[in-house]
């Protein structure tokens, strides 16, 4: 890549900034990757793919393996406070994750293959919508077009604050937790509150079932047997003095190292929910933001590895794996699939909150990582 490469790929990477749009509605920004990328001249240019992901392919002479990429498009709904001159335009939504900047990467890988292609086999390089709610990945896999360029290979990455700025995170095994969302909802009857009797209040429900749920994830060592279940939200009744309340909610997220781990701790989430149905109230369970486990494929962990060592680009110690999930575990069920974290400085804001935004030195190293992996694998 050349200087005037970076200077571009970063004013990529601050107009994707601006224009954040948030899980499935990515409409405007894989456009303006399509755009982008366009002088890049692809063999195959796929768009629409489990919503708005778009694809790039780039053939090589002689076959060989097919090797994807992916970033993400899209943003979250929380306000930008920055400050910065190219924070977000959209009030409520901003790039606080970085997504941004990994589809800044993988533009630069792009334009690098454009000028010289793999010898053999594919790159694919996939733009992701949808990875913040763990419908993505998913939606990608079953698109009847993904299975024209499935990947025997697929590698990612993931800025990390708190890590040193340009050092890496790697490791074969689990890198993310499992992870979904629980929502109970309990059904009974109002009544004038100075007749409770007279309804079916989900009060006490609501109080048994926050600490019963807390106490079947109780966290600690992200061993196999790790479980952690977080209450995230929990709504009852209207606010009012003289109604006894009707109705309640209660949102949990559950995670696990494994996901062979996740069936037993849902039945025990569901078992202590369903039992508060003994009463009269009506319980109903439905999930949602449902992320697979991310575990490395040793062998591509080890190509991944190489790759990294291979451009200078250092490797430390760290914690894997992540509380936090990434739907890439997906592809790793029909592909050799690794993902590694790329420190965004040890005092970086945190993922997700309202100050973070994206470091612009990540760009050259990422894309560097994702080539050399590229060209050891197909030339």
């Amino acid at each position: 890549m050349t200087n005037a490469d970076v200077v571009d790929l970063t004013g990529f990477r601050r107009a994707l900034h601006r224009r954040p749009e948030v899980s499935g509605a990515e409409r405007e920004t894989a456009a303006a990757v399509v755009d982008f990328l366009a002088p890049t001249a692809p063999d195959l240019v796929l768009t629409g793919l489990g919503g708005h992901g778009v694809a790039l392919v780039f053939d090589g002479v002689a076959d060989g393996p097919t090797v994807m990429i992916r970033s993400e498009l899209d943003a979250l709904p929380i306000h930008e406070l920055t400050g910065l001159d190219y924070q977000s335009e959209t009030p409520g939504t901003a790039h606080l994750c970085g997504h941004d900047g990994h589809s800044a990467i993988l533009a630069g890988v792009a334009r690098v293959l454009a000028r010289r292609r793999p010898a053999r086999g594919r790159a694919v390089l996939l733009f992701q919508p949808a990875e913040e709610d763990g419908s993505g990945a998913a939606a990608v896999l079953a698109d009847p077009a993904f299975a024209a360029i499935a990947p025997d290979y697929a590698f990612a990455l993931h800025n990390l604050p708190g890590l040193p700025l340009g050092k890496v995170v790697l490791q074969p095994g689990p890198a993310n937790c499992a992870s979904r969302g629980m929502k109970i909802v309990l059904t009974g009857k109002t009544s004038h509150a100075a007749q409770p009797d007279a309804g079916i209040s989900p009060a006490l429900a609501v109080a048994r079932l926050i600490p019963g749920l807390m106490a079947l994830g109780p966290g600690g060592e992200l061993s196999d047997d790790f479980r952690l279940v977080t209450v995230t939200h929990a709504r009852m009744g209207e606010p009012a003095f003289g109604i006894t309340p009707g109705e309640a909610q209660v949102w949990a997220t559950l995670r696990t190292v494994r996901d062979d781990r996740m069936a037993a701790l849902v039945a025990g989430a569901e078992a202590l929910a369903r039992a508060e149905g003994q009463g009269g109230l009506k319980v109903s369970i439905s999930y949602h933001d449902i992320f697979a486990a991310c575990t490395n494929d040793p062998g591509a962990t080890a190509l991944m590895a190489a790759a990294l060592q291979a451009e200078g680009i250092a490797q430390i110690a760290g914690t894997m794996p992540l509380r936090a999930s990434e739907d890439f575990g997906r592809f790793g069920a029909g592909a050799k699939a690794a993902m590694f974290y790329l420190g965004a400085g040890e005092a970086s804001p945190a993922l997700h909150n309202p100050d973070y935004d994206f470091p612009d030195a990540l760009i050259p190293l990422g894309t560097r990582a994702f080539l050399r992996v590229i060209r050891d694998l197909l030339g």
